[in-house]
């Protein structure tokens, strides 16, 4: 079975993920965060700098680099996210901008004016979608969709706000319906998480929840979570 974790910013993909590879027996593909890219992508810059066309090189290069380890497996794994979730991040700024945090002003029916940058943004992501759409489609079995109910981490790394995060995670579930994918909606804490997951497709715990999560942690806190200034001011002293 290959699993897809689904979910916006925020929602607890990446410590699920790790912690069900554990609880499960499942192996875990091993695909580069965004925050991973930037450094060799847009040196120097967070995401919040970035311009729309660096935007679509880095969505472009996730992509990709989940292709190249989802590829490496002949049987189940489970995904951290998958290539709809840098399309449906892209696809969304159309409305709020490339950096959503400077439309706050906009009501919930209102838009960014349509430039010529946009307009140009929003007809590379129509495309882009059909591509990601259709390796999506052949990649995955099911969804396990974890709802927006957390707090956005206040890391410094993500330029995204609550109306952001509520269209892109209400998107994710829309295009899953759309491409005949099953996406089960699981929430509460990563203990129910593991559990209500491995009862859906009747899979064997082969720990606690709780040793699951506390491996999933250590993993997680190995990566560099840093943001780009932060890196480059230790590089400076």
């Amino acid at each position: 079975m290959r699993i897809a974790i689904s979910g916006t910013y925020s929602s607890g993909k990446t410590l699920t993920s790790y912690a069900l590879a554990h609880y499960v027996g499942i192996p875990r593909t091993r695909a580069r965060t965004m925050r991973e890219l930037l450094p060799e992508a847009v040196p120097g810059k967070t995401l919040e700098q970035c311009t729309a066309a660096e935007l679509v090189q880095l969505i472009v290069r996730r992509h990709v680099d989940r292709a190249v380890h989802e590829s490496r497996f002949e049987g189940s794994f489970i995904s951290d996210g998958s290539s709809l979730q840098e399309w449906i991040y892209g696809s969304v700024r159309v409305i709020v901008g490339i950096n959503p945090n400077e439309s706050l002003h906009l009501s919930e029916l209102e838009s960014v004016e349509r430039t010529a940058d946009i307009r140009v943004f929003d007809a590379v992501m129509e495309q882009l979608g059909i591509a990601f759409k259709q390796h999506v489609k052949q990649t995955y079995d099911v969804f396990v969709h974890l709802p927006n109910e957390l707090a956005l981490a206040a890391d410094g790394h993500r330029p995204v706000n609550e109306r952001f995060r509520s269209m892109a995670d209400e998107r994710l579930l829309e295009v899953a319906a759309e491409l005949g994918i099953p996406a089960h909606v699981v929430g509460g804490t990563v203990a129910e998480r593991l559990v209500e997951i491995a009862r859906l497709f009747d899979l064997p715990a082969l720990m606690s929840p709780e040793e699951a999560i506390a491996r999933a942690q250590a993993e997680y806190e190995a990566l560099d979570m840093r943001t780009e200034s932060d890196r480059a001011s230790v590089i400076v002293r």
